[in-house]
This record gives structure tokens, C-alpha cells and sequence, in this order.
């Protein structure tokens, strides 16, 4: 996703650039600046498995300023807590939403370093402030997980093509498709002389119940009610 970048802002673990580095590659996202990393060690990078070249590739930055100087929106990610916020403020379940009516350009989100967070100047400093919402016990997230709770909200997003899809949704059966198959296997359970002790009317009742609960697709429903009239013509 070429539409976003993450800024990390004074960092202080390698480790933890390195997982956000990985979790950015996760989700389709390449563009990484790094703001006054601890130094000498920040590209000592060893949780970044498969993310090699968004480290190698990742821009030094001298400051914020720096990092957002070709961004057209910028997302200060921090806790509420003890903060006077003067930005909107965009929970993250509502992020995707948010951006869906802002003009096409390069967003930013900005994460702070893992013992103090974001300053209160790198906050005023972004267009406005990304929030994860959490329980007031515990209002802060670890540095990398916030970028992967982050970076898989964005890959929500249209444009985003995950390594594989998830099953098709069932085709469910019509009512009267239903219908013709309860018919069916009551005629069969009559042949067989099975249940007779019903009626025909408490039989389908019971079969749209069961059906019901099963939540079978067209073709297995198909599939099953092949299999009856097969049975069927074999009963005398």
C-alpha cells in the first residue's frame, strides 16, 4: 500500500524496529523513516524475517519535519491519558472510514519510542491523533504491536491482496429448493417405513428445523437430495 508510510520517532530497540519492519511487510506497506534512532545500533535489526529490504531501504531522518515533508496527512499514534489533545482524534476502528474521504497523497503514521511515546510537540505537529482504543488499566501498547494492530486495520483497504482469500461464501438454497428436498426425503422416509409414527406434516417440520441448524448450501443440499431419490428408486 504506496499510500502510507510509518514514521517511527526516536526508537530506542533495534528488536522493535525490526518487528515493525516485518509487520509493515505483512500487510503491504514499504515506506519506513526512522526520526533520531538510538544510535549506533538501529539497523542491528534481527526480528525483521522477510522484511530485509524495507530496513535496508528504511530513510534516516534528522526530525519529524524531515519524515513528513512529502505526507499530505499525518496520524500521531499515542494514549489519551494525561494528554490535552487539541487534533481530531481517530480511533482505530474508524481509521479506514476517516480516510475514505481524504484526497488522494502520502499518509503518515507516526509511532513514538517504546519509554516516553510521542512528544507533546511531535503530536501538535501531525495533522491528527490515531488512537488504539484500550482499558484504562493498561493504556499503552508495546511500539511494534501498535504498528501490526495498525498496519492490519489499513490492510482492510481495497488494493490490499492477501497471500490467500478465504473460502467463497456459501450460495444458500432458496425456500422452495428446501422445500423440494423435504418433500423428497419424506416420501423417502414413507418408502422406508421410517418415522411413520409422524405425520407428514411433523416430518418437514422436523426436517426444516434440521436444516436450519445445519446451514447446508446449494450443492450440498443437491448433493443429499440425489442421494434420496437414488435410495428411493432402489426401495421398492
Amino acid at each position: 500500500m504506496s499510500d502510507f508510510c510509518v514514521v517511527l520517532v526516536r526508537p530506542r530497540d533495534p528488536n522493535n524496529i525490526g518487528a515493525c519492519a516485518r509487520a509493515m511487510s505483512n500487510f503491504g506497506l514499504s515506506d519506513l523513516r526512522v526520526v533520531e534512532p538510538y544510535a549506533p545500533v538501529w539497523r542491528e535489526c534481527v526480528s525483521a524475517v522477510g522484511a530485509d529490504d524495507i530496513l535496508k531501504d528504511a530513510r534516516l531522518c534528522a526530525s519529524l519535519d524531515e519524515a513528513l515533508y512529502d505526507t499530505c496527512f499525518s496520524l500521531a499514534a499515542t494514549a489519551l491519558r494525561n494528554r490535552v489533545i487539541e487534533q481530531e482524534i481517530i480511533p482505530l476502528p474508524s481509521l479506514n472510514e476517516r480516510l475514505n474521504g481524504m484526497p488522494s497523497g502520502l499518509t503518515a503514521l507516526v509511532f513514538g519510542n517504546e519509554k516516553t511515546g510521542l512528544s507533546n510537540e511531535d503530536i501538535e505537529r501531525c495533522s491528527a491523533v490515531l488512537n488504539i482504543p484500550t482499558v484504562s488499566k493498561q493504556p499503552s501498547i508495546n511500539l511494534a504491536q501498535a504498528v501490526i494492530l495498525t498496519c492490519y486495520e489499513l490492510s482492510k483497504r481495497d488494493g490490499f491482496k492477501p497471500l490467500q482469500s478465504g473460502h467463497k461464501a456459501k450460495d444458500f438454497p432458496t425456500d422452495a429448493q428446501k422445500e423440494i428436498f423435504i418433500s423428497c426425503l419424506d416420501e423417502l422416509f414413507v418408502k422406508a417405513d421410517f418415522r411413520t409414527d409422524f405425520t407428514s406434516a411433523q416430518r418437514k417440520a422436523l426436517l426444516r428445523r434440521i436444516l436450519t441448524q445445519q446451514g447446508m448450501d446449494r450443492w450440498q443440499l443437491f448433493f443429499v437430495k440425489t442421494l434420496a431419490e437414488r435410495l428411493k428408486e432402489k426401495l421398492p
